[in-house]
């Protein structure tokens, strides 16, 4: 009895002095559980801008993912000693609170989270400072709380750190503990739910998946699919034949109507305008309209206000991107950086092959988003950038949309007819700081100083930029030759500021509405305006301005993904995060139209059509 007694005095010993010489280690374990806590407390909330370590709890599938996870990253910390442990433990609790806060940032803006490919990117962020900053939110900084607080713990345990030593057999079983312990898990949950979506797969709803495995475990298994997926995906004879039947299911038989050819040989300017959304047409704010051009065009033009955004992690090159191919993008990070030399069957294509010229402005650089590289292979036979600009007047992130303008018109003029030109405008981006000049609209005082007022104000300035745009146009002979499409690259102050617009009073309706909404006006001055009220997206522009343009539909039948708008029996849209909206109740239409994401990323990464 004596001798167990004594065994057992000598294990708490030896439990006792171990928990002491790691209380760096223990501290540092409970912060980072505290944090993943914290963290989805955030994602759960409405507007993610303020958290509750309750219902972040609550949300919390599985705990012991959680804590596995955790555990198997501090795991490596016994692979040091003494000043290297504690050295590790700070860089790790630093690494992921920054992390947990670029999540948040991203998520807020974009709703899925940082990701390598991101790495990509970082060069699109020169101009985007004042944007990025915009998603920071006061809340977060209580990621960063601890950090003092561990250096104090660290200052007043200093006679303790010289003793740690390394020990890499308990390493060895921690992580084989900790990885054994989530194996465990998935094999019940592969069990217990059988067809039910993976929670160990990064999938196109982020922020289920990143509340399932984890914020670490996310992060992990993403960084895994970077590498494994970074290269060309062969496609098997199976997976070839599931996109040819996706395209089969998704046909329609219906009959031609009047909208088929009513613009064939006009020639065409598609006009992507920065963070257009669809609640401020036709509104007024004290009494002063917010988009006066764009009412006044909607009166000759085929209106679509029931148009959602679809962009993933390319943003406005995505809407680059399904506006001129009619293609999905990549699941994961942006299809202009990863496959910028894909082929497609495009907008531009198809209208050379009616003898069209065409050609893609931009008001940025050439490699800003490597837009210019991708244009190029979607088939533009000219791309411009802002070099061929001379910057004479600046708003935001580069030339203003007036000076813009004004100098592309001059460029199109001298375009042979019939023409295909592609263009964006920049001057209306977040955080949406108009000069104080070009701010023309007398807002109440409860909205200046706001990013609804500002943003009110920035895209009132880029309205009249395109009335006088195609006043000019009209003046040089070719507007009513010309067919002009408008729509929004994506949403923007409901996207990134939303929390700030619900907290607006004396508020109005019909700006806390129309989420992810962007309108899609097709105008020509000879047509009498209609309001088409069906569901779209932006995959559905290509195969709708060919059907004007009077381009055979059997064309582009097997390679477009949207559909006609103006001729089809279905309304709905699905959002590249998987929000699906739709009029009907039909299951296997909105399992198709879901599917469509999936299909659009093996396209993509298979370079697909270029195999056809």
């Amino acid at each position: 009895m004596d001798a167990l007694l004594q065994r057992l005095k000598a294990a708490f010993k030896t439990v006792f002095h171990f928990t002491i010489n790691n209380v760096i280690l223990w501290t540092v374990f409970a912060i980072i559980c505290l944090k993943s806590v914290i963290l989805i407390g955030f994602l759960v909330n409405g507007d993610h801008s303020t958290y509750s370590i309750i219902s972040g709890l609550r949300s919390i599938p599985s705990l012991p993912v959680y804590l596995s996870f955790i555990t198997a990253t501090l795991a490596f910390a016994f692979l040091f000693k003494g000043k290297q442990q504690i050295w590790f433990l700070v860089g790790i609790d630093v690494f992921i609170s920054m992390l947990f806060i670029f999540d948040l940032m991203h998520y807020r803006a974009f709703e899925s989270f940082v990701s390598p490919y991101m790495l990509e990117e970082v060069g699109n962020l020169t101009n985007l400072r004042a944007c990025v900053a915009s998603m920071l939110r006061s809340a977060d900084i209580v990621f960063l709380l601890d950090i003092p607080v561990l250096i104090l713990l660290i200052y007043f345990s200093r006679h303790r750190i010289k003793i740690i030593e390394r020990n890499v057999i308990l390493f060895i079983f921690i992580l084989m503990l900790s990885l054994g312990t989530i194996s465990h898990l998935r094999y019940e949950y592969d069990m217990n739910n059988p067809g039910a979506q993976d929670v160990f797969a990064v999938s196109w709803r982020p922020q289920k998946t990143f509340t399932d495995l984890s914020p670490i475990g996310y992060h992990l298994l993403d960084s895994y699919m970077f590498f494994d997926e970074n290269r060309t995906l062969d496609l098997s004879p199976m997976e070839e034949n599931e996109i040819k039947q996706w395209f089969t299911d998704k046909k329609e038989n219906i009959p031609d109507n009047k909208y088929r050819g009513i613009f064939k040989g006009k020639n065409l300017i598609v006009i992507q305008v920065e963070s257009l959304e669809n609640f401020v047409v036709n509104r007024k704010i004290n009494n002063q309209e917010i988009t006066p051009t764009l009412n006044r065009l909607i009166k000759n033009s085929l209106y679509f206000p029931r148009f959602v955004e679809q962009v993933n992690g390319g943003v406005s090159s995505d809407a680059d991107l399904m506006t001129n191919t009619s293609v999905f993008p990549v699941r994961s990070g942006a299809t202009f950086f990863r496959y910028p030399d894909n082929t497609y069957n495009s907008l531009p294509v198809l209208l050379q092959k009616q003898g069209y010229s065409t050609v893609a402005i931009h008001p940025d650089r050439g490699s800003y988003w490597n837009w210019m590289p991708a244009l190029q292979a979607i088939g533009f036979q000219k791309c411009i950038d802002s070099t061929n600009f001379t910057m004479d007047e600046t708003i935001g992130l580069g030339i203003s949309d007036g000076s813009y303008f004004k100098q592309a018109e001059k460029e199109i003029v001298k375009e042979k007819s019939p023409f295909y030109t592609f263009m964006v405008t920049l001057s209306s981006h977040a955080p949406f700081q108009m000069p104080d000049v070009y701010k023309e609209l007398k807002l109440p005082s409860y909205l200046e100083d706001t990013k609804l007022g500002g943003y009110f104000q920035a895209v009132h300035y880029t309205d009249k930029q395109i009335g006088n745009f195609l006043t000019t146009l009209d003046a040089d002979g070719l507007l009513a030759n010309t067919v002009i499409v408008i729509y929004g690259d994506h949403t923007a102050v409901h996207a990134y500021y939303n929390d700030e617009v619900q907290k607006i009073e004396p508020s109005q309706r019909w700006w806390l509405k129309d989420y992810n909404r962007i309108p899609l006006i097709i105008y020509q001055s000879e047509m009498k305006g209609e309001l088409i009220n069906v569901n779209g997206g932006q995959v559905d522009t290509l195969p709708t301005v060919a059907y004007l343009m009077g381009i055979d539909e059997k064309s582009f039948i097997d390679t477009a993904m949207g559909r006609n708008l103006l001729k089809t029996n279905k309304s709905f849209a699905v959002a590249s995060y998987g929000v699906y909206y739709d009029d009907s109740s039909d299951a296997k239409q909105k399992d198709n139209a879901l599917k469509g994401l999936d299909i659009g990323d093996m396209i993509i990464r298979s370079n697909y059509f270029n195999k056809q």
